[in-house]
């Protein structure tokens, strides 16, 4: 398969009406006073978030802030993972660094990993003539996988960001990055920087 254009292109954006997707940018892993360790990830790609949010709201196009709502009795929590975001805390709130706006933005709590699983968000978007998804936040190989291929499944096209996306330890960002480089389904979903975007 010959990817040689990849990251060669001009306008990614070209014919497109993308909306930007941030997951998990909540307080319980961004704020210090509880760090968990993607905290200090997180919050180092806080300012190229922003700077995309701005972007985005400059041309009229949607940001959606999808986070966890989880449940202390919840199923995912029977294993490893602690409990965290749990539904009507603080810490399930979107993280004050970030640039929310009540009155242009939309916050979609989702019950699991995907911002898709029993959101809505799918039809939302046909509803609003949405082509393409650019997804942020974390974790890169969770949360935000789970998002980017959901929206494949969608019938969405699809950009990771490189550079607005993170995961603990930081290998595994990277090897998640790396994986989905070059794939089989390019250009339909792609991994590019917040500037190439």
């Amino acid at each position: 398969m010959d990817n040689s254009n990849q990251g060669k292109e001009k306008n990614i954006l070209a014919g497109e009406k993308p909306a930007l997707l941030i997951i998990d940018m909540v307080k319980d892993n961004l704020e210090a006073e509880h760090p968990l360790p993607i905290t200090e990830a997180a919050r180092k790609i806080v300012p190229p978030i922003n700077d995309l949010i701005r972007v985005f709201r400059e041309q009229k196009w949607p940001v959606i802030f999808s986070t966890d709502a989880y449940y202390q009795n919840d199923f995912i929590f029977t294993g490893r993972l602690r409990p965290h975001s749990l539904v009507g805390t603080r810490g399930a709130e979107i993280a004050s660094s970030l640039d929310y706006k009540l009155e242009y933005d939309t916050w979609l709590p989702k019950p699991r990993f995907s911002a898709f699983f029993q959101t809505g968000l799918g039809k939302s978007l046909r509803d609003q003539n949405i082509t393409l998804c650019a997804v942020a936040g974390v974790t890169t190989n969770f949360c935000v996988l789970a998002t980017v291929l959901d929206a494949i499944c969608h019938d969405f096209k699809t950009i990771l960001l490189e550079d607005c996306t993170a995961a603990y330890p930081e290998s595994n960002h990277n090897r998640t990055i790396e994986m989905y480089r070059k794939n089989p389904l390019y250009p339909l979903l792609r991994v590019t920087s917040a500037g190439e975007l």
